[in-house]
């Protein structure tokens, strides 16, 4: 459960709020209302959250001192880059990158996406067998969104090309 807590030293920053769940601390916008914590993984902690002004729930993922590591650091700029510009039913949806209100100090990021009911390793976890009919679906939703990266991806790649083969001609 997400419990309010007051701000690190006494000192908020506005427009956000301050909450603690799995003994972390998210330090997130006031539009956000955390509800409760729903899975923690290599590169952060996820909540599930209602968006006040839209009503919406969405999950808010913390990646706690993103720039510890630069291997970690450029694995979220990279999901970043790509999450912004996908599309695709098969692709959780990058909703908002909350900006820090100090951008010299911050070290978290906090990324809102789309709440899903489940995640595929929850599925795969599951004491519930899956029948063969499961696989497949879940198999071709897989292949589905991978094929829509890549080819958005390669058509990225091959419109870079061009804009630099005109550009270069023209000089």
């Amino acid at each position: 459960m997400a419990m309010m807590v007051d701000p690190p030293n006494g000192i908020g920053s506005q427009g956000k709020h301050y909450y603690t769940m799995w003994q972390t601390l998210f330090e997130i916008d006031t539009k956000y209302v955390p509800i409760k914590p729903i899975g923690r993984g290599a590169y952060g902690i996820v909540c599930s959250s209602i968006n006040r002004e839209t009503n919406e729930k969405v999950a808010i993922k913390k990646i706690h001192n993103v720039f510890d590591n630069r291997v970690d650091a450029l694995r979220t700029l990279r999901e970043l880059k790509l999450l912004r510009h996908l599309r695709h039913e098969n692709v959780i949806a990058l909703k908002v990158i909350m900006m820090p209100i100090h951008r010299r100090s911050f070290k978290d990021v906090y990324l809102v996406y789309e709440l899903m009911d489940t995640d595929l390793h929850q599925i795969i976890k599951s004491p519930q067998g899956l029948s063969n009919d499961h696989c497949q679906y879940f198999l071709f939703q897989v292949i589905l969104g991978s094929l829509f990266a890549i080819l958005n991806v390669l058509f990225h790649i091959y419109v870079v090309q061009q804009v630099d083969y005109v550009y270069c001609n023209a000089l």
